[in-house]
């Protein structure tokens, strides 16, 4: 293991326990620690990461496993579309480890991220969860997180671009809108 390796696991997973205390702004800080370790690895010269994919896919569980510990805490119903939502993503990492193909991961979006974000923001905001908000939350994050999920592993969008041109994808990705 390289030290860069090793600065990025460090990064990854102390940015995933404010969700445990705070867990909507948590969970905000932790899906930007997420991030990090793009600009961590285009700025450091330690030794590099071998396996960029894998890497963060194992330490995408570091703030999963911590938003699903908070959504365990959750009502009944709540708590077990989190637990369907996570199990449903871990599934999806286990076949992109088989396969190596990043198109599963688009058929194995991360809802669960969004799912929780979202659930969290009520709980943060005070306001009532039923089954209408529960529809809409899901509703929401699928569409969010396919998205997501499209430019980055299906189109592979931003493959093209080194770390330093992030301003000009943004540009062109709202330029596209």
């Amino acid at each position: 293991m390289s030290l860069e390796e090793l600065i990025v696991i460090i990064v990854r997973i102390s940015g995933s326990l404010p969700v445990i205390y705070f867990p909507f702004f948590g969970s905000l800080f932790a899906i930007l620690v997420d991030l990090s370790d793009l600009f961590i690895i285009g700025n450091l010269d330690l030794g590099g990461v071998r396996n960029y994919q894998r890497l963060d896919k194992l330490l995408d569980l570091s703030y999963m496993l911590t938003f699903l510990l908070v959504s365990l805490r959750w009502s009944k119903l709540e708590r077990n579309i989190s637990i369907f939502l996570f199990i449903f993503r871990i599934f999806g990492m286990i076949f992109y480890e088989i396969t190596g193909s990043r198109i599963i991961l688009f058929s194995f979006p991360n809802i669960f991220e969004f799912w929780f974000i979202g659930i969290s923001l009520y709980k943060f905001r005070n306001k009532i969860i039923n089954a209408k908000s529960i529809t809409f939350i899901l509703v929401i994050a699928t569409i969010l997180k396919l998205l997501q999920e499209w430019v980055l592993h299906w189109n592979k969008y931003l493959d093209n671009y080194a770390m330093g041109d992030i301003l000009s994808v943004i540009k062109d990705i709202f330029t596209f809108l």
